[in-house]
């Protein structure tokens, strides 16, 4: 966290990083949306986070989300699917970097609900360049996207968002 750099091009505002540094939200099972296009330090931020969340004692697990979505594809096939979703769901603090990269299939967007449905008293970090108001229309399923969009912003307490620019 001590490395982050704050020029005002770039959007981050001290307090807020400093408030999200104390892990409360965590804690308090809330989620952060870091949104912003390539290159801004999405990744770096998120990972700065899980890696504040060790610090303080508690657990924290990062996945690009199209790796996830490939490896619970695999645990379909060789039965381990359950455990590594309920392994998912323990972690304190879960980091999903890259949600919009790469089209998403109805088989991967019920695991995105399934991973969601079993975090909602836990903290998830999701990044995405692709603005909230489009996660909707990216996700291509009306139900389930209002399921897994409710999961991950209005089904929680509250709901960071930290959008910026990059250097």
């Amino acid at each position: 966290m001590e490395d982050i750099d704050y020029p005002a091009e770039r959007g981050l505002d001290k307090s807020v990083i400093a408030n999200l540094a104390a892990c409360e939200w965590i804690r308090t099972q809330q989620n952060l949306l870091i949104t912003g296009p390539t290159g801004a330090g999405k990744t770096w931020l998120a990972c700065a986070f899980g890696n504040q969340a060790c610090r303080r004692g508690l657990s924290s697990l990062y996945f690009r989300l199209s790796r996830l979505l490939e490896e619970l594809k695999v645990a379909r096939g060789d039965g381990s699917y359950g455990k590594r979703l309920t392994q998912i769901g323990k972690v304190d603090l879960l980091i999903l970097d890259d949600l919009g990269l790469n089209p998403i299939g109805q088989t991967e967007r019920s695991d995105l609900l399934e991973i969601l449905d079993d975090r909602v008293t836990r903290a998830t970090v999701i990044t995405s360049q692709l603005p909230i108001d489009h996660w909707h229309t990216y996700l291509n399923d009306p139900t389930l996207a209002d399921a897994i969009l409710d999961r991950a912003i209005s089904g929680i307490a509250c709901v960071r968002t930290v959008t910026f620019l990059p250097c």
